[in-house]
């Protein structure tokens, strides 16, 4: 007896419903008691209401080895599909714990570079969730030429279009270079690990014991290793960042990103810029209230805060258009570059150069970092980055010089010799070789010895020394600074300068690409 649709769709849900289980209650009672949330209300939080879109929900794994012929895996432990953030399409992955741990096999990988070619083919942001044991060892080498295609989709997606990866759960092996790959790494705080050897392997091959936290946690991430870019305390804040992160940045390279929700006369937050930089240079301040003295609602969200905190990154609008900001960080290091901050702002710049992202710069800093540790970490090479990509980059890129702006550390951030658009100064700013205390100890060391009070000259030398040199107008007076400004002014400024620089073209020679100092 033929059935009726009716009786289709019966079997239809039942099916669905059965393999939307995953592993069963009991892994899914075993993933809730481990604090986590399930792939699928993962994807409900993270997407719009009702927006998502599911495939291959019925794809079942294909080994035939070590028993694995009779087992069933249901969705083959990963969910993929599209649906919508901020009413905008995305394309998402999110693999299924409760199903052998999430683990990767032949079907699962082929899943993942699906949603990855969807993705690359519409030009939408991919957003993969992380929470999986690993390779799966039954399926030997097809488990790891898996990994392969996911890694070389991430590779020629770059740059494309915006790749997000959420790490809820262990991330371990070759498991992590996908996330590395990606643009965006959020952790969750006691959540998230990720490591290329376990505590395990650590304690068999070297004999040291630490624990999964302590080794790869959300928080070493964050803090230390500079793999995650965001650091939330539970998966519903994660979810929120990387919702608000999408709403700044473009949804592809071929897309400028003007927020029409946001009126561009609207005013910034009460906040006196006039104030908020000492004159007095040894006095610290917090670089991210200038940012937020510019930018539309004061709204700027900073991007791996925890990283390197001698330099600030992140999103902002200007007049409803997204900017990418960086900034020297007086509150740490005196905001001197060194081998992690200038990693940090190199990557960003190049970010902002490939979605045609608009950079402001903010200047405040004493140079580089010298010692005996960062000479032997290889400042030299990791400096280069920054020279070279705010070199490279060909995207509208402004500076603003706030207060210090010494030696090669003015030549790096963004600079008019590195090709800035335009660079202006407020009448704080001390543009020099070097500190006021060590030029003058060179220029002026014979009147210093030779003086009756060799301390009394030294500070007269000093102050000689500012006045004539630690001044933006000698920089103006030769062109290397556009403008001297007013604190008050820097807005408007920034805003005529967005405005000019909006059809800005430069022609690139004729190569198939440059070699930074990687």
């Amino acid at each position: 007896m033929n059935m009726d649709q009716n009786q289709k769709n019966i079997i239809l849900r039942k099916k669905r419903a059965e393999v939307m289980l995953g592993g069963g209650e009991k892994a899914i009672e075993k993933q809730k008691a481990s604090g986590k949330l399930t792939a699928r209300e993962r994807i409900d939080l993270l997407l719009d209401k009702d927006s998502f879109k599911e495939y291959d929900l019925f794809v079942q794994h294909s080994c035939r080895d070590f028993g694995m012929a009779d087992k069933v895996l249901n969705g083959d432990g990963v969910v993929i599909g599209t649906g919508t953030i901020n009413g905008k399409p995305v394309c998402v992955f999110a693999q299924d714990f409760t199903v052998v741990g999430g683990s990767l096999g032949y079907m699962h990988a082929k899943k993942i570079t699906k949603i990855q070619d969807i993705a690359m083919k519409m030009r939408v942001p991919l957003i993969g969730i992380n929470d999986s044991g690993g390779a799966r060892i039954q399926e030997g080498v097809d488990s790891l030429a898996g990994y392969g295609e996911i890694f070389y989709r991430n590779t020629m997606a770059s740059g494309i279009i915006p790749q997000i990866s959420v790490i809820l759960g262990p991330c371990a092996g070759g498991a992590v270079y996908s996330p590395a790959l990606t643009d965006f790494v959020f952790v969750v705080d006691n959540i998230s690990k990720m490591f290329i050897t376990g505590p395990e392997v650590i304690k068999t091959v070297l004999g040291e014991e630490i624990s999964q936290e302590d080794l790869g946690g959300a928080r070493v991430h964050a803090e230390i290793t500079g793999n995650a870019h965001f650091f939330a305390h539970s998966e519903e804040e994660c979810f929120l960042q990387i919702r608000k992160l999408l709403s700044f940045i473009p949804h592809n390279n071929n897309k400028n990103l003007i927020d029409n929700n946001v009126n561009p006369a609207s005013p910034t937050a009460n906040i006196d810029i006039n104030n908020i930089v000492p004159i007095d240079p040894t006095i610290a301040y917090d670089v991210r209230d200038v940012i937020k003295a510019v930018t539309d609602n004061s709204d700027f969200i900073e991007v791996m805060e925890k990283f390197a905190p001698n330099i600030v990154v992140g999103y902002g609008r200007i007049n409803g258009t997204t900017v990418g900001f960086i900034a020297n960080q007086p509150l740490y290091l005196a905001g001197v570059l060194d081998v992690d901050s200038s990693d940090k702002a190199a990557r960003f710049i190049r970010y902002c150069d490939a979605f045609n992202i608009p950079i402001v710069t903010f200047v405040d800093l004493p140079g580089y970092l010298p010692g005996v540790d960062q000479e032997h970490a290889g400042v030299i090479r990791h400096g280069a980055k920054v020279l070279y990509a705010y070199s490279e980059a060909t995207v509208p890129k402004i500076t603003v010089i706030l207060r210090k702006a010494y030696g090669g550390g003015y030549i790096a951030m963004s600079s008019r010799h590195l090709n800035a658009d335009f660079v202006f100064a407020w009448p704080t700013a001390e543009i020099a070789v070097m500190g006021p205390q060590g030029a003058a100890n060179i220029i002026f060391r014979k009147e210093i010895s030779e003086a009756e009070n060799p301390e009394e000259m030294r500070k007269l030398k000093v102050e000689e020394y500012k006045e004539r040199f630690a001044n933006p107008y000698v920089a103006a007076a030769k062109g290397y600074v556009d403008a001297v400004i007013e604190p008050v002014e820097t807005r408007d400024m920034l805003v005529h300068a967005l405005k000019l620089t909006e059809n800005k073209a430069e022609v690139k020679a004729d190569r198939k690409h440059g070699i930074p100092p990687f």
